[in-house]
């Protein structure tokens, strides 16, 4: 079996991808290669692109895939060759601090601050990582077995690849982070991806009133679609004051904050209700700081928690979302709006940072 694999690989910094043959590493023990079928662009990989997110190139990004194993390590019994899986952003090594007290979004695979693996090898010699664990933008994949989860046949790759990021974040913001309850009001700050599958998630947790806040008409109309029962645009309003208007001077039970600005983070905690609760998953830059009142973080009650990929805990979630979206209760078909060839990571870069795709996905490596 031959491991090379094309690859959109970030060899600098604001200058276009080296679609390039890379050499692919063996799997060692506790590792899986993945022929990759399909993987989303997500505004993350901009970000990293951009020198945003701590990611040093030469890399890989991409931090989420479905494909089909081509080979496994040594000590991997859950996964044959064959299997069609979704590799997830976040591993679950089930050894760490993290992982042994339940919270395996903080496994230190992933967030202990060591370099991301070594993945690949380019034709000059240099090595090559994988952002987040995955290195998503190639044909093949070198990846944990602890973050490889297999997928049921009749799901198909361009739905499912959608799992391990905007569903599992936002969706798991709502359900395992914010615990939405039937009747609870619910204010969604930027309705991009992440924005709009938790307004579909809010939907679907029996939510009373679901805002959604955007500048983008063509993204407010497309909430109002999913589930939002009234929608702003932080532009011509005072989001804070018109989201306070609407729920009879409170606030709103729960904010969700999906855009990523520190206007955005500060926003949604003052939109909250006196005891309220707030989900930020929305990230500017990894220096960026935010100044907030002190009332709101001390007499005010809220709570303000962190959302890293929805908290997810893989082997209880994933089918549960699979369920959701067999059944249509969760609905993917306006995300998917461009499908792309290997060879044009720039274009769905560009047009990822233009917001002219809510999710656009490589199909063709």
């Amino acid at each position: 079996m031959s491991t090379d694999a094309r690859a959109a690989v970030m060899t600098a910094y604001l200058t276009a991808f080296e679609i390039e043959t890379v050499a692919m590493r063996e799997p060692e023990p506790g590792q899986v290669l993945v022929r990759t079928a399909a993987a989303p662009f997500c505004s993350t990989d901009w970000m990293g692109w951009k020198a945003m997110r701590r990611t040093i190139p030469p890399v890989i990004l991409g931090h989420t895939a479905v494909g089909t194993v081509e080979a496994v390590g040594s000590d991997v019994t859950h996964l044959s060759p064959g299997d069609r899986v979704l590799v997830a952003g976040t591993p679950q090594c089930g050894e760490c601090y993290y992982c042994l007290a339940g919270r395996p979004d903080q496994c230190d695979l992933l967030m202990g601050g060591r370099p991301n693996p070594i993945v690949a090898d380019l034709p000059d010699g240099r090595e090559v990582r994988a952002a987040g664990l995955v290195g998503a933008y190639a044909e093949r994949m070198l990846v944990y077995g602890n973050q490889t989860h297999r997928l049921p046949d009749d799901l198909s790759f361009d739905v499912a690849c959608l799992l391990g990021c905007g569903i599992s974040s936002a969706v798991g913001a709502v359900e395992n982070i914010a615990k939405v309850q039937p009747g609870q009001s619910v204010a969604v700050v930027g309705l991009g991806h992440l924005g709009l599958w938790a307004v579909q998630g809010a939907r679907l947790a029996g939510a009373g009133m679901i805002i959604g806040i955007d500048s983008h008409p063509g993204r407010r109309a497309l909430a109002g679609e999913m589930g939002a029962t009234r929608l702003v645009d932080h532009t011509a309003v005072d989001p804070v004051e018109a989201v306070r208007e609407l729920t009879g001077g409170r606030g709103t039970d729960v904010v969700i904050e999906a855009a990523g600005p520190e206007i955005a983070t500060r926003q949604a905690i003052l939109m909250a209700r006196r005891a309220g609760t707030i989900v930020l998953m929305g990230v500017a830059h990894a220096a960026t700081e935010v100044a907030l009142p002190q009332l709101a973080l001390t007499t005010h009650g809220k709570a303000i928690l962190g959302c890293q990929n929805g908290q997810i805990r893989p082997s209880i979630d994933f089918p549960r979302w699979i369920g959701y979206l067999r059944s249509g209760e969760l609905d993917p078909t306006a995300f998917v709006t461009r499908r792309y060839r290997l060879d044009e990571a720039d274009v769905a870069l560009r047009r990822s940072m233009a917001m002219d795709d809510i999710t656009g996905v490589f199909t063709e490596f």
